[in-house]
């Protein structure tokens, strides 16, 4: 995984003309107008060896409001609060700015890595706002004429180790999925969390569903910012504590926050583009998503998504239901949440659906049972032995089609991989086995071997040809024909 840049900064000091410049092409309008960015646009950037996201984003403006300008600017601090890396640009030619102290300051706050560059430096014209950029206490600026692609190299040389860093966190922090089964492995259980690879779980939903407010109350301590406004860290957003365990136990375990606005005003469209996208960087992290709905508005696009996106992943799913504390119907409310669950969510049937109070922490309890059946499902292993029974008494009761009058022979199934459950059945004609069918077994080793919700893979395989006079047949006729051929009649 490589690291994402967001170039940031006041309106027309060239952020899109280096990003241009990274991502090779013109992807972004470039006018000496300000503001004609309005959006996010990502682009792969190429600078060297080096290859990495880069976000170009509106220019950086002082409303606050709901007016254009001041959703560009929420839209921009949402993108650096994504970022890994926030390259903060200045005009050299004009030199600092009140504007530019300000957002020097926020940018500070809402990221752990912030790169000063002053643009437009070449030549002698920009000597004096190069000189004023030290006094923003970022650092030393890096001299760039984006438009001329000067200072790429000193660019490349400062973002060289935060790549090396942010390669070996991510190596660190990515959970260990698609493991083989090796058959001769009596170990039949779950990998065991410890603190070098602790359970590692991602909180994700959509904005103001109170994911940070229910990571404190989990926590124990106010770790995360809460609140209408905006303002956590980068390395913030991933938290270590323990739990626990059914045995009494300790279980250490990291929890992954998407960063993200919590305001309750109207959340446009880009912003929930972005808070799916920040929610798969957490997936990608995860071992257990617990996808949070807000009880007043549960199932919204965004959340479907984000859950869709968890079982593709092949991760195990908990759907929790926050505000239960609002809610006064609590027995109508949750039989409509699951129908709701079950007919917008079949490919997550049987996950579990849990309601709890981020704001008085009631339901705790039974998220943490839930998310450890969840990661213990997630692990499961079953042997070729109950496979293999189980499978005859599925093709009794139910025998597979024979589409075009082709009979299909089911003959034997193993599981082949874990973290998700992974199993392959060997049969003949397997591109004629309907996708009905595939449900059908795969919703029977849900049921039978107690898998609720957890990604189920299913691989059908051809059982090779074991008859060696197939094949043959049509070549009888051919040597017929070449014996009468020789002067003896049939």
């Amino acid at each position: 995984m490589t690291f994402t840049l967001a170039i940031v900064g006041r309106p027309n000091v060239g952020k899109s003309t280096l990003f241009n410049r990274l991502v090779g092409k013109k992807l972004a309008l470039v006018d000496d107008q300000p503001g004609v960015t309005r959006d996010l646009r990502e682009g792969q950037a190429r600078l060297g060896d080096l290859r990495f996201t880069v976000i170009d984003s509106a220019g950086l403006e002082e409303a606050t409001d709901d007016s254009l300008q001041g959703r560009m600017r929420r839209l921009t601090e949402r993108a650096v609060e994504m970022a890994d890396v926030c390259l903060f640009l200045i005009d050299a030619r004009v030199g600092v700015t009140p504007t530019d102290e300000v957002f020097a300051d926020i940018l500070r706050k809402k990221n752990a890595h912030v790169l000063l560059a002053a643009n437009k430096a070449e030549g002698r014209a920009g000597e004096a706002g190069l000189l004023e950029a030290y006094a923003l206490g970022l650092g030393e600026p890096i001299r760039l004429s984006a438009e001329h692609g000067e200072g790429m190299t000193d660019l490349l040389q400062v973002l060289m180790p935060l790549a090396d860093e942010f390669a070996e966190k991510h190596a660190s922090e990515a959970p260990e999925t698609d493991v083989e089964i090796d058959e001769d492995d009596e170990d039949m259980g779950p990998r065991v969390p410890t603190r070098e690879k602790p359970l590692q779980i991602a909180v994700v939903g959509r904005p103001n569903a109170g994911k940070s407010t229910l990571i404190n109350k989990i926590i124990g301590e106010e770790r995360l910012l809460t609140g209408p406004e905006a303002g956590v860290t980068r390395d913030a957003i991933s938290v270590q504590t323990e739990w626990v365990g059914r045995d009494g136990d300790p279980v250490p375990m990291r929890i992954f926050d998407t960063a993200g606005m919590r305001k309750k005003a109207k959340v446009q469209e880009k912003l929930e583009k972005l808070s799916v996208s920040d929610g798969l960087r957490a997936v990608k992290f995860a071992e257990v998503v617990v996808v949070l709905l807000d009880v007043e508005i549960p199932f919204e696009q965004q959340d479907l998504r984000i859950a869709d996106l968890a079982e593709r992943e092949g991760r195990a799913v908990v759907v929790a239901v926050n505000k239960w504390d609002l809610e006064d119907e609590k027995q109508d409310k949750l039989k409509d949440l699951r129908a709701s669950f079950e007919k917008l969510l079949p490919q997550l049937r049987g996950a579990p659906l849990v309601t709890v109070s981020a704001k008085t922490g009631k339901g705790l309890d039974r998220l943490q049972q839930a998310i450890m059946k969840a990661h213990d499902v997630w692990n499961r292993r079953v042997t070729t032995a109950q496979l293999n029974r189980w499978l005859i008494g599925m093709l009794e009761q139910h025998p597979p089609p024979a589409p075009q009058g082709k009979r299909i022979k089911m003959r034997y199934m193993t599981q082949v991989r874990t973290r998700p459950p992974a199993f392959v059945v060997m049969t003949s004609h397997p591109d004629k086995v309907p996708d009905s069918y595939s449900r059908y077994l795969i919703n029977g080793l849900r049921d039978d071997f107690d898998m609720p919700g957890t990604p189920i893979r299913l691989f059908l395989r051809d059982q090779g040809d074991k008859n060696p006079f197939k094949g043959r047949k049509n070549k009888q006729p051919s040597r017929l024909k070449k014996h009468l051929g020789k002067g003896e009649k049939k």
